[in-house]
């Protein structure tokens, strides 16, 4: 294959040339490699590489799996991959090797992907953008003055650069839906659970966090869910059942569905008028699909959500800084964690078990009334963000005043924490691109435990608005 041959192809199309015997995993790898050696350099999306190790591995065997021979990134945060560095963003935190793979890593690797880096994440992918001292700032390929997103800003880089068609990602608050928008791609933040978490993930212990894929198309995404998303033994909570392959919900008629739609910000302040336009345009293309549209908002006292939320998430964070400080032998010293990990280590420790709890059964009460919001409607329409990708430098958490950063990162990322703390899966799609040409995303949430519904609707759309062939500049 030449390099745009390659480019050109999601996974599954990759895996089936392999199949076919048309082309070898060795040839994938390569090809791959040769992307990131010509990239890279522009966006800082990969920040570890093993060359030697996935050229080994795709001379095989390899597992006969859907994405047999694709080669594959990890991101570099939460996931362990046997005999690599795990850094986390960070300085402090920052291991020379682990010692086994985590269950989904294993679970990847079962698919018959070939594991070739790990990619750029912010400092333990705090902020909704790429960007630490340890691992500097990863650039978006549709224009590498603006970012690509976070916390999943290397993956989603690498993605949309043709670099590998789909790669391993993660979200909090919004870390696989922000990345994915950023940079023209499909980002389904899965159900709470779907994917494995593996028994020593304290990271995830208060649920907001899930591990999936982005990826240039749907059916991709769909297909890796099948493949990594079944039930895990000993998970002490039980997944929502999945009632079918998602591969085959994508070509399925979503029928008529009942849709809300809402501009409204938690914060109450408007957001850009060319984001503003595409929601609307969203609208009205849903409307000619056919699907009941109904414009209304959560009867939520957002103030009240995210305050709950923040002390949750400061004392879970204070709580895994322990967890690295008994590790490591101390707590980090001055410059060894960067404004916004510290800002959180010391809110976190002033916290109360009283606060904590607080916190807790506040979310469990607001999260009753988002869920009920869902009793009569299918999916929820909202932006994913609240305009174009910013710049690099508007927003900053290494070198920009943290309130101020604060300031312009709520503008910039207003609509996806909610629905991590629910627990439902949520889903970015890049339906249209700004006047400047960046991606423009909407986002669509369903009912806990649907994402099949989500994956229909995402096949209509992308019959519709076809997005897989939009080439950014950083590409050939």
């Amino acid at each position: 294959m030449n390099m745009p041959d390659f480019a050109d192809h999601d996974g599954l199309a990759l895996a089936e040339l392999v199949k076919k015997r048309a082309v070898t995993p060795l040839e994938l790898v390569d090809a791959c490699i040769e992307r990131i050696e010509r990239h890279n350099g522009k966006l800082n999306a990969v920040v570890h590489t093993a060359f030697e190790e996935a050229r080994r591995v795709a001379q095989g065997p390899l597992p006969t799996g859907p994405f047999e021979g694709v080669p594959f990134l990890i991101k570099d945060l939460g996931l362990k991959v046997k005999g690599w560095p795990r850094t986390s963003g960070s300085i402090y935190a920052a291991l020379d090797a682990d010692d086994a793979d985590s269950e989904l890593v294993r679970r990847y690797r079962q698919t018959g992907v070939v594991l070739v880096g790990k990619t750029n994440t912010p400092e333990f992918g705090i902020p909704g953008v790429t960007h630490s001292e340890k691992l500097g700032a990863c650039r978006n390929p549709w224009n590498t003055d603006h970012v690509s997103g976070g916390s999943s800003g290397g993956a989603a880089s690498a993605t949309a650069a043709g670099i590998v068609p789909l790669a391993h990602a993660s979200d909090g608050l919004g870390s696989i839906r922000i990345p994915a928008a950023c940079c023209g791609l499909v980002g389904m933040k899965v159900t709470r659970d779907r994917n494995p978490n593996g028994g020593d993930d304290t990271d995830r212990a208060i649920g907001f966090s899930v591990d999936h894929v982005v990826s240039r198309t749907v059916r991709d995404s769909a297909a890796m869910l099948d493949a990594t998303g079944y039930p895990e033994a000993a998970s002490p909570y039980a997944p929502a059942p999945k009632l079918g392959p998602y591969l085959e919900e994508v070509s399925k008629s979503p029928g008529r569905m009942r849709i809300a739609w809402s501009a409204a910000t938690p914060s109450g302040r408007p957001f850009d008028p060319e984001m503003l336009a595409a929601l609307h345009r969203t609208v009205e293309l849903l409307k000619k699909l056919g699907h009941e549209v109904i414009e209304r908002d959560f009867d939520i006292d957002w103030r009240m959500f995210y305050r709950a939320q923040s002390v949750v998430s400061a004392s879970n964070f204070a709580a895994g800084m322990l967890r690295w400080a008994e590790r490591i032998g101390r707590e980090p010293r001055d410059g060894e964690i960067g404004p916004l990990a510290r800002r959180g280590y010391e809110a976190g420790k002033a916290i109360t078990g009283q606060q904590a709890m607080w916190g807790w059964q506040q979310l469990r009460v607001m999260n009753r009334k988002i869920l009920a919001a869902f009793e009569d409607i299918d999916v929820h329409l909202c932006p994913v963000l609240g305009g174009p990708p910013p710049r690099v430098d508007h927003v900053d958490p290494v070198n920009v005043d943290l309130k101020e950063y604060d300031r312009r990162s709520s503008a910039a990322f207003p609509f996806t924490p909610p629905f991590n703390i629910t627990g439902q899966p949520s889903l970015s799609l890049p339906l249209w691109q700004s006047a400047s040409n960046l991606p423009m995303a909407m986002m669509f949430t369903g009912r806990y435990g649907d994402e099949a519904t989500l994956y229909r609707l995402a096949g209509q759309l992308e019959k519709e608005c076809p997005w897989k062939d939009r080439k950014p500049p950083v590409w050939n």
